[in-house]
């Protein structure tokens, strides 16, 4: 995760729960999207591609 990872604006999918169900949450930047557990934000986020998240998006969606 880089420093300014802090920063950015984190968000949950609107299907989240609020009873502590398992999720993630996101952050776009101009050239990547970081990916953090919603549950314990202390811990490292990562980063992909913008492109890459698109491919994630369009994959799950078929599922």
């Amino acid at each position: 995760m880089s420093s300014g990872a802090t920063e950015l604006a984190w968000f949950k999918s609107t299907y989240s729960g609020t009873q502590g169900d398992d999720c993630v949450e996101v952050a776009i930047a101009e050239q990547t999207v970081h990916i953090r557990d919603s549950k314990d934000v202390t811990r490292p986020a990562f980063a992909v591609s913008r492109e890459r998240w698109g491919q994630f998006v369009r994959y799950a969606s078929e599922r």
